[in-house]
């Protein structure tokens, strides 16, 4: 093991999508794949009202849910009903965020934006422990092995015991941590809004690599095969070869120059996912090059997931969309009257998705 933390991985195939969806992409590599299809059109099962608006992707462990609301809640829901098991209040004067609740080990994580990353009880919903950083967390917690880590907009990307909260590590950047860190061999590598690829080892919080991008770059990277992908604020999807330490492909529309919020899904030779141009593309893993591309009604901030041969992802214009993963072409899709920024959860035959008015729907 690579620091003794996390198993050595050759690609994709070897980190098998867990059968929940417990973290930020659902796995540790954030591929955004998961290990459960769903039917070709989904039908809504059930809806929850999280009383605001809900910027936080869900997490699924098994039969339950839990999601973070803007007026401070961690909620856990039954997946098969909807019903509320418990709720835990963060910060009620700031809220929760763009951050992700984890779980492990029967433990949630998430961070709010009064910079304290909260480890709850999966069970009750009590509080285990806090910790403070020195600003506001929209970046999603990751647990690997013993430790927790999480990136603060105080610039510091945090390693700390699981169990107890203790810190064991912290590591300086010269902007905002916001993006969720991927695990390769051991190593956390994230984009940052200081225009550099940091790589970061999870045992000891060393640096192995800090990468000059030229982009500031709020992302989260998804890796397969040594290689981080992941799109950019200068309108560019770049591949980053880890082990070479150069960029193997940049992308970007001659046409069409806007950011790319999105995280990537990979899967079928493709690296998929959504721009601020209201478009969603596949583009070719080892070129850069467009294999397709599908336009939604509004700009897209949300990560699809692959499943099934299929791509799930949602749109600033309400509706998430199933795709064809080969094509690119639209299979069917659903309305849910309010913008969507969160990524798609899917588990256990089921998808969760969150609206901006506050409204938690799961399909299936």
């Amino acid at each position: 093991m690579a620091g003794g933390l996390w198993p050595q991985t050759a690609g994709v195939s070897a980190q098998t999508p867990p059968a929940s969806w417990p973290q930020f992409r659902n796995t540790p590599a954030l591929t955004g794949v998961a290990g459960s299809a769903l039917p070709a059109s989904p039908r809504l099962l059930w809806t929850y009202d999280a009383g605001s608006a809900v910027e936080s992707s869900a997490a699924i462990d098994g039969a339950v849910v839990y999601v973070g609301s803007s007026e401070g809640d961690l909620v856990a829901l039954d997946l098969a009903t909807g019903k509320e098991k418990w709720k835990y209040v963060t910060s009620e004067d700031l809220g929760i965020g763009e951050s992700s609740p984890a779980v492990a080990g029967g433990t949630v994580y998430v961070g709010d934006l009064a910079g304290v990353l909260h480890a709850v009880d999966a069970a009750t919903g009590k509080a285990k422990w806090t910790f403070k950083t020195g600003a506001e967390i929209k970046s999603s917690p990751v647990v690997v092995g013993t430790r927790v880590l999480i990136g603060s907009y105080d610039g510091h990307l945090y390693g700390l015991d699981a169990a107890t909260g203790k810190q064991l590590w912290k590591v300086g950047t010269e902007n905002y941590v916001h993006a969720t860190p991927a695990i390769w061999n051991g190593v956390a590598y994230f984009g940052g809004c200081d225009e550099y690829f940091h790589g970061v080892r999870i045992a000891d919080g060393s640096k192995v690599l800090t990468m000059s991008t030229d982009a500031y770059t709020a992302a989260s990277p998804a890796i397969a095969n040594g290689v981080a992908y992941y799109g950019t604020f200068s309108n560019e999807v770049v591949a980053v070869d880890i082990a070479a330490r150069k960029i193997r492909w940049r992308f970007e529309d001659p046409e069409r120059q806007f950011p790319f919020y999105s995280s990537a899904a990979l899967g079928g030779g493709l690296v998929v996912l959504g721009g601020r141009d209201k478009m969603v593309r596949g583009l070719d893993m080892a070129t850069g090059k467009v294999r397709w591309q599908f336009a939604t009604r509004a700009r897209v901030d949300s990560s699809p997931v692959i499943a099934g041969g299929r791509v799930y992802v949602c749109s600033g214009d309400g509706r998430l969309y199933v795709l064809d993963l080969e094509s690119g072409k639209k299979i069917s899709e659903f309305d849910a009257g309010s913008g969507i920024t969160t990524s798609p959860a899917l588990a256990n035959g089921r998808i969760v998705i969150s609206s901006q008015d506050g409204i938690i729907y799961a399909l299936g």
